[in-house]
């Protein structure tokens, strides 16, 4: 029996699918739940979602929020999530080079870190997703 899962942000549902497979990032690393998963709710951190249905591969970035698995049905209640065609290349490419020039010369410039890198790593999640 395949999982029944839903992703939803707080502006639409991305998702309603039926699937074999979910592999998403928790907040302390990526989870894969399969049918017959125990009963979990956690917190979501910042990666690559991806859930399959047969050899069909489906992703989507993903950033923050909560999952829920019960009875082989998977809620993703997502603070932002996009699928490759929300993404915009030229754009997550852009972010991706600022953030890294900022990380350059970020030596004798007062520059928040923790911001370019975490712009850095949105980025860089984005171009994974649109790339494939």
């Amino acid at each position: 029996m395949p999982l029944t899962v839903a992703i939803v942000t707080p502006s639409r549902i991305l998702a309603q699918e039926q699937a074999d497979e979910v592999n998403i990032p928790g907040d302390l690393g990526y989870l894969g739940i399969l049918p017959g998963h125990t009963s979990l709710l956690t917190q979501l951190g910042q990666g690559e979602l991806m859930y399959r249905r047969g050899e069909q591969r489906q992703y989507l970035a993903l950033f923050g929020g909560y999952m829920e698995v019960r009875d082989d049905q998977v809620t993703v209640l997502a603070d932002v999530a996009e699928t490759a065609a929300d993404i915009d290349r030229t754009r997550a490419e852009s972010a991706r080079n600022r953030a890294e020039q900022r990380l350059r010369e970020r030596q004798g410039q007062d520059i928040d870190f923790e911001r370019a890198q975490a712009a850095l790593m949105r980025a860089m999640i984005r171009l994974q997703v649109v790339g494939r």
